[in-house]
């Protein structure tokens, strides 16, 4: 199995999880977390992380981690190889802790973190863990609202500075945001990431292939590059849509919605301001779409030949 795709950067935004092998625990006490915490802390201190928001489950996390020394890999062996020997001698056990490299999604951080930050913060709420994610002691979202002080590494400020001056009503306003999407269907916004390395806009993505991926890469046969060089513009799919579907306006409007959700990588926010519709209509579509294909053959059809238009090529 071919290497994941890691662009690594100065001042670079990821999403991060590592999952336990066989999906089994990876903390199984208050104090398994603590430690998990402490290396966290350990990591800002020695390799410069800047850690913006977090969520222990049990067999797994989530981090949104800032570089700015452009050193992921480094910040994230300490981690995941400091925290595997502290649990493997608490537990006289040998071996991985973690199943295979950890996952980390380059990310825009402008358009992306406040969305990716509420997606962290509701993983409990969605497994079940618990009603609000305010009553879950093992994630960020404490120190967002002003619940809990927060441990001094954990930098809230940015993501905060999206919602007021004012810490305290920047925070209110946060935890508005988060709780709205309570007991509601929604997508990852990791969805919209391309070859599972980058997420962000199209201009993004081109930038980051001229900037930051090498000839190395390039010379490397990786199913994510070759998505991140056929990412096609809103624009460019309501164009090849209208083409196809010239006929059938009704029919256009559903496909342009599922296309554009699924191929621009573009937040549902802005797919839904050019449609004019909300944005769970915009993930409904994206949902229900793809059932329509797989019940008329001719739709599924001429899906393709936008696609081929597009050069969209699924891997």
């Amino acid at each position: 199995m071919a290497r994941p795709l890691r662009i690594a950067y100065p001042g670079a935004y990821y999403h991060v999880t590592s999952r336990g092998n066989e999906r089994k625990d990876v903390f199984k006490s208050r104090r398994d977390r603590e430690k998990f915490l402490e290396y966290l802390a350990s990591a800002t201190e020695r390799y410069g992380a800047a850690i913006h928001a977090y969520c222990l489950m049990s067999n797994h996390y989530h981090l949104l981690l800032e570089t700015p020394e452009g050193n992921l890999s480094q910040i994230m062996r300490h981690i995941n190889g400091a925290y595997t020997t502290y649990f493997n001698v608490k537990r006289k056990r040998a071996g991985h802790l973690f199943q295979g490299r950890f996952k980390a999604i380059l990310v825009e951080a402008d358009e992306y973190v406040a969305e990716l930050s509420r997606y962290i913060h509701l993983n409990p709420v969605r497994a079940g863990m618990t009603e609000k994610p305010g009553e879950y002691p093992w994630s960020s979202f404490q120190s967002y609202i002003g619940q809990s002080k927060g441990p001094g590494w954990l930098k809230t400020d940015f993501i905060l500075g999206y919602f007021g001056k004012s810490k305290l009503d920047a925070g209110k306003k946060y935890r508005v945001f988060v709780e709205e999407l309570i007991g509601m269907e929604f997508d990852s916004p990791l969805q919209g990431a391309i070859g599972t390395a980058v997420l962000g806009s199209p201009g993004f993505v081109e930038s980051i292939m001229e900037t930051h991926v090498g000839k190395r890469e390039l010379s490397r046969d990786l199913p994510a590059l070759r998505q991140l060089s056929i990412r096609p513009t809103l624009e460019a799919i309501i164009t090849a849509v209208d083409t196809v579907f010239h006929s059938d306006k009704k029919m256009a409007r559903q496909a342009g919605m599922y296309l554009c959700r699924r191929y621009s990588g573009e937040l549902v926010r802005k797919v839904g301001n050019l449609f004019k519709v909300s944005e769970s209509a915009i993930t409904e579509a994206a949902r229900t779409f793809p059932l329509k294909m797989e019940a008329n053959k001719k739709l599924g059809e001429e899906i393709e030949k936008v696609k081929a238009m597009l050069n969209i090529c699924d891997l």
